[in-house]
């Protein structure tokens, strides 16, 4: 994602922070990353055709500005500012990913995400119904109905594990619970069964998507505690988890590693990972040198195990 310090709004910063990736990745390592751009009032048409000449970014996100960590650059007025720019995507072929809440301080926070779909995002798709869109990790019912109203294979949508297992409840029991604080907000229980059955239905307009947010601990444990939940390490244990309990282990394996590359149009990777049911802890926290991350469900047993990957 391009919501770093200085966010990454040209094709060729995106290289340069994609070259910064894979020297750190260990010699062996075949990860490649698929990097996007920041879209801001001020992009210009040219840019999304010089990024997709590039073949390393592969969309561009929409961040409404003050929505969420580093958003202060984003985009203030969509249709008003950024139609050229959204008109070259169709041409290219580049999806927006969208962070979809509303940020007028008169909305309820737990309005946002419908808010955005009414007052932006359907007039965005009815004024450019050739735009493809990734609704990044929804939160409501009303989204899911917004992807279900689409036509196929133009709007797609990613969900995070947080927001298929927890409920706003979470942020507040035993006490402020800073690290189950994301952006978008924990929603009420309706929305978050509205959001399994999407996920664990087969439909191919759901994937994938952890929004994981490794802040340090003392960046979440402050007056002030920054938005995002850690989940990467518990991700696929949390992902199995709600499959299994829906009854839907079968449609586990489009969800996370087919529903998303068709709907960009890349190739699905060929090596696989086990799932074992094998409980295990999860660690309190993760260390690094100039601190400690604490992951989603810190010290609890989950009972999917992923293994190494597996050809």
């Amino acid at each position: 994602m391009p919501n770093l310090k200085p966010p990454v709004t040209t094709t060729d910063a995106a290289m340069t922070y994609r070259e910064s990736i894979l020297k750190t990745l260990p010699s062996n390592s075949d990860f490649d990353p698929l990097m996007t751009l920041y879209l801001t009032d001020k992009t210009h048409p040219d840019e999304i055709k010089h990024a997709r000449r590039s073949g390393v970014v592969f969309g561009v996100k929409l961040y409404p500005a003050g929505a969420t960590t580093n958003s202060q650059d984003g985009v203030t007025d969509v249709i008003g500012n950024c139609l050229p720019v959204l008109k070259e995507m169709i041409e290219q072929n580049m999806p927006l990913l969208v962070h979809g809440e509303a940020t007028n301080p008169m909305v309820d926070i737990f309005d946002r995400e419908k808010v955005f779909i009414d007052t932006i995002l359907r007039p965005l798709i009815e004024k450019l119904p050739d735009l493809k869109v990734v609704m990044e990790h929804i939160t409501t019912q009303d989204a899911v109905r917004f992807i279900e109203s689409c036509r196929e294979g133009s709007v797609a949508a990613t969900v995070t594990p947080q927001h298929l297992v927890l409920n706003r409840n979470a942020l507040f029991q035993g006490g402020l619970q800073p690290h189950n604080f994301c952006f978008p907000v924990l929603k009420r229980e309706i929305h978050r069964q509205a959001l399994v059955s999407a996920v664990t239905s087969g439909s191919n307009r759901y994937f994938l998507g952890t929004d994981s947010a490794p802040h340090e601990r003392q960046r979440k444990e402050s007056p002030c505690g920054c938005a995002g939940m850690y989940n990467a390490p518990v991700a696929l244990s949390v992902y199995a988890k709600v499959f299994e309990e829906a009854g839907a282990l079968d449609k586990l394996e489009a969800f996370t590693s087919f529903n998303g590359p068709d709907f960009y149009g890349l190739q699905r990777n060929k090596s696989k990972i086990k799932l074992s049911k094998t409980p295990w802890m999860v660690p309190e926290s993760y260390t690094f040198p100039s601190g400690e991350i604490v992951p989603m469900f810190a010290g609890e047993t989950l009972d999917w195990y992923p293994s190494a990957a597996a050809i």
